[in-house]
C-alpha cells in the first residue's frame, strides 16, 4: 500500500496559537501503529512542543510540506500558505457563513483544495467527533473564578496561561474563598459543560438542584448545573419537550434570569441556536443584582447573552458591563458586571489541550483515512473537493462565497 505523506502546519494565525494537532509522542506512535503512514513537521517558534522534541520522536522537520497529501494544523491556515490541490484538515470558521473568513473558502476552491472541518467530523448518528470543547471548559470554568476573585478581592489566582500545566493550575484553586451563601449557575451538559464542571467539583461549593436552588436557603456557598429543560419552556403552557424545542425552538422562552438573578457567578457552555429565544436580555441583567462575573465560555457575540458585548482576548481576558446603559465599562466599577469571553481557552492549557485533541484525532478519525474512507466519515465533513467545487451537502454556502449575503 502506498503511504499517505501527512504534514502538520504550523500555526500561522495572530495572536500565535500554541496548540499542536498531534504531540510529538503522538507522532512516534502513529508512525510506529500505521505503517501506511509518513509525518512531517513544519518547523514553529510558537508551539508549546519544540522542533527539538519532534526530531527526538524520530519525525522528520521540514519546511516545506508540498510533497504531503494531507496538511493538519488547528486554526485557520493564513490564505497566502494554502496550497493548491492538496486536502487540509483544520478548523476554517466558514461552515455558518462566518463572513470574516469568506475569502479564504473563496481561495481555497480556487486552488482545488480539499477541505476538511474539525467542526464538521461527526459519527454516524451526528455526534461530534473531536474538539476543544473540554478544556474550553476547564479553563473557562478556573478563568470564572479567577474574575471572581479579582472582583470581590476574596483572593487571586495565577492565569491559566502562566501555569506550567493543569496540575499547577489546579493547584491554585487552594485560594478560592466564597463570600457568605453565594451562588453559581452552570449551563450545558455537553464536553464543555462537564469540563467546566471538573473545576467545580475540586472545590468546596455544595451542589444542588436546579429547584432548590430556586427555592431553599442555604448557610453555604452552592452550585447548580442545568439543562435546556430547565431554562426554557414552551410559550403555551410552561412545558418542554426535547425534540420539538430543538425543532421548533421560536416556540419556547427563556427562563434563565430566575437562576442568574439569584447568583454572583454565571458560567455558559451551552449550544444556543440562533432560532432560539435569548437567554439573558438587557432588561433581564437589570435584574441580576447580585451578579458579579459571566464566564460566557459559549462567546455567542451580542446575542443570547446581552453582556457579552465582544470576545476578550487571553492578554485582556476580563471587561466591564454596564447594565443600566448596556454598554462596556470598567469591570471594576462597582456596579458592572465582569466579563470573561475569551473564544480561544484552550490555548491557556496548550500542552493538555493538544494531547486530549490528539487522541480525539487518532481513535475517531485516523483509521478513515487508511481505510478509503468506507464510512464517509471524511466525505461528510469535507466542505470542498479538488475539483474546486462545493460537495453536495454543502451548497448552502454558494451564496456565501458569491457575495450574495451582506
Amino acid at each position: 500500500m502506498e503511504k499517505i505523506k501527512i504534514g502538520i502546519l504550523r500555526e500561522g494565525k495572530m495572536p500565535p496559537d500554541r496548540r499542536v494537532p498531534f504531540t510529538p509522542k503522538q507522532c512516534a506512535m502513529l508512525k510506529n501503529t500505521f505503517g501506511g503512514i509518513e509525518l512531517y513537521v513544519q518547523p514553529s517558534a510558537v508551539r508549546s512542543f519544540s522542533d527539538s522534541e519532534y526530531a527526538a520522536e524520530g519525525i522528520t522537520l521540514s519546511e516545506d510540506l508540498s510533497g504531503c497529501d494531507v496538511l493538519i494544523g488547528v486554526k485557520e491556515v493564513n490564505i497566502s500558505d494554502l496550497i493548491e490541490n492538496k486536502k487540509y484538515m483544520f478548523f476554517s470558521h466558514t461552515a455558518k457563513k462566518q463572513k470574516y473568513n469568506r475569502d479564504l473558502l473563496r481561495v481555497i476552491l480556487d486552488k482545488k483544495i480539499q477541505l476538511i472541518d474539525y467542526e464538521l467530523l461527526k459519527t454516524a448518528d451526528h455526534k461530534r467527533i473531536i474538539g476543544f470543547g473540554r478544556f474550553a471548559g476547564i479553563v473557562g470554568a478556573y478563568n470564572a473564578l479567577y474574575a471572581y476573585g479579582l472582583k470581590t478581592n476574596l483572593f487571586a489566582l495565577k492565569r491559566a496561561k502562566d501555569c506550567a500545566d493543569r496540575k499547577e493550575m489546579e493547584a491554585e484553586l487552594v485560594k478560592v474563598k466564597f463570600e457568605p451563601k453565594a451562588k453559581i449557575v452552570l449551563t450545558g451538559f455537553g464536553k464543555v459543560g462537564n469540563g467546566a464542571r471538573e473545576i467545580l467539583d475540586l472545590l468546596p461549593i455544595l451542589e444542588v438542584s436546579p429547584s432548590e436552588f430556586l427555592n431553599e436557603t442555604y448557610t453555604e456557598s452552592v452550585f447548580t448545573h442545568l439543562e435546556s429543560s430547565d431554562y426554557y419552556q414552551k410559550k403555551s403552557d410552561k412545558s418542554f419537550e426535547k425534540t420539538e424545542f430543538y425543532q421548533n425552538p421560536e416556540l419556547y422562552e427563556a427562563t434563565l434570569v430566575e437562576y442568574v438573578q439569584k447568583s454572583e457567578v454565571y458560567i455558559s457552555c451551552h449550544f444556543w441556536n440562533n432560532a432560539a429565544p435569548k437567554l439573558l436580555t438587557v432588561e433581564d441583567l437589570k435584574k441580576c443584582t447580585a451578579l458579579k462575573v459571566v464566564a460566557d465560555i459559549s462567546c455567542d457575540i451580542a446575542d443570547p447573552i446581552a453582556c457579552t458585548l465582544r470576545p476578550s482576548t487571553i492578554a485582556d481576558p476580563l471587561y466591564g458591563y454596564n447594565v443600566e446603559g448596556h454598554t462596556e465599562g470598567d469591570w471594576k466599577e462597582e456596579n458592572n458586571i465582569v466579563v470573561m469571553a475569551v473564544d480561544n481557552l484552550p490555548t491557556e492549557l496548550p500542552k493538555e489541550a493538544s494531547e486530549d485533541f490528539g487522541n480525539q484525532l487518532i481513535q475517531g478519525v485516523f483509521s478513515h483515512f487508511l481505510n478509503n474512507d468506507s464510512e464517509g466519515i471524511i466525505f461528510n465533513a469535507s466542505e470542498t473537493n479538488l475539483e474546486g467545487k462545493l460537495n453536495k451537502k454543502y451548497l448552502f454556502l454558494q451564496d456565501f462565497v458569491d457575495g450574495v449575503l451582506t
